[in-house]
């Protein structure tokens, strides 16, 4: 009898992610319509993000991993040109309902569909949390390529360690899938972030707050300045704060 080992699961693997955010699109965006969930010191980390973007640029900002856009419209407000980029189509289309001042790109986080050094910042707010540690490399690389030497990124997720289920979450609107989360450290994030030249800036680490089972974190980075405009990237998904469960 000849035995057949399963193989690993693909740590990259976003069918299951984006079948997830599509099914439920229209339920998250009606919850989490803009940035109730946040609380004000995540979003004075948002802001010293905006206004080190706007500083000395015209401030063209990658939401990537928007979900249906509302932090894309809370950078807008502050003076950012900002586009997004989601894998759910369903969150994608949303997204351009809800804003339509603004474009909404579909695509994956780790081959983004943008040219070398176009942006002057990239936002990764919740977007990290669905990929396993083994994946997180390429996620952080592609964020390098496209981001110009000298622009910022900003990273919020939930902190601790391991994987949570959170499907039971969405039951209550009905919904039967399979989602899961994964949380990390900062100074996992922070290591991430260095080996594709991302420099720490600063970080806030809060404790979990109302209905949040997790620490909450959001790291500020910085690209290096090289002459040549380029950087070594990391090697080795994403979408919104798979939040209704905090």
């Amino acid at each position: 009898m000849r035995i057949v080992t399963p193989s690993a699961p693909d740590p990259l693997d976003v069918s299951g992610v984006r079948l997830a955010y599509d099914t439920v699109a229209e339920d998250y965006a009606n919850h989490l319509p803009d940035t109730r969930a946040e609380a004000p010191l995540d979003l004075a980390m948002v802001d010293a993000f905006a206004d080190a973007v706007t500083a000395t640029t015209a401030g063209r900002v990658l939401d990537a991993g928007c979900g249906a856009g509302r932090m894309s419209r809370y950078l807008a407000d502050r003076g950012c040109r900002v586009e997004g980029v989601d894998l759910s189509s369903g969150m994608v289309a949303r997204a351009r309902r809800d804003h339509q001042d603004l474009v909404f790109t579909v695509g994956s986080l780790t081959n983004l569909p943008f040219p070398d050094d176009h942006f002057a910042g990239v936002m990764l707010w919740y977007s990290i949390i669905h990929t396993p540690p083994a994946g997180q490399g390429r996620i952080v690389a592609e964020v390098a390529r496209v981001l110009r030497p000298g622009g910022h990124v900003v990273v919020g997720f939930q902190a601790g360690e391991g994987p949570r289920d959170v499907s039971a979450a969405y039951r209550r609107f009905g919904h039967e899938i399979e989602l899961e989360r994964h949380c990390y450290t900062a100074d996992e994030v922070a290591l991430q972030l260095e080996s594709a030249g991302l420099r720490e800036v600063c970080r806030m680490v809060r404790r979990a707050r109302g209905t949040e089972r997790d620490d909450q974190a959001v790291l500020l980075a910085r690209a290096e300045q090289v002459a040549s405009g380029h950087r070594d990237s990391g090697t080795s998904v994403p979408s919104g704060r798979a939040g209704i469960d905090g």
